[in-house]
């Protein structure tokens, strides 16, 4: 082996050591990289995975905007009020409140 890695991952399957258990299954994996790609089997049409904490979606938007609540990032305040919203979107709601509109 070129690299002391390749023997170390070559030894586990002799050893049958599995570090890398799945949390939707009882299949394990020697390697990190293995176990992602398997998890991709129970994800049913949505690849993006949030390492934090396993939730999946359809679109990198959406994943992009969930991490956000991990951040406790608010990025959208209220000039009118101490309130403060993840999404523009709720912002936008919120705002409504002030002006009595009701756009629906």
């Amino acid at each position: 082996f070129t690299q002391t890695c390749h023997l170390r991952i070559h030894m586990m399957i002799h050893t049958e050591e599995k570090p890398y258990q799945c949390s939707h299954c009882d299949k394990a994996f020697i390697q990190n990289s293995q176990l992602k790609y398997h998890i991709r089997s129970h994800n049913r049409g949505k690849p993006y995975q949030n390492n934090q904490c396993d939730r999946t979606f359809k679109q990198t938007s959406n994943l992009k905007r969930h991490i956000i609540t991990h951040a406790g990032e608010e990025p959208n305040k209220c000039r009118q009020c101490d309130k403060a919203f993840s999404q523009k979107y709720h912002l936008m709601v919120h705002l409504t409140t002030h002006t009595g509109e009701k756009p629906y």
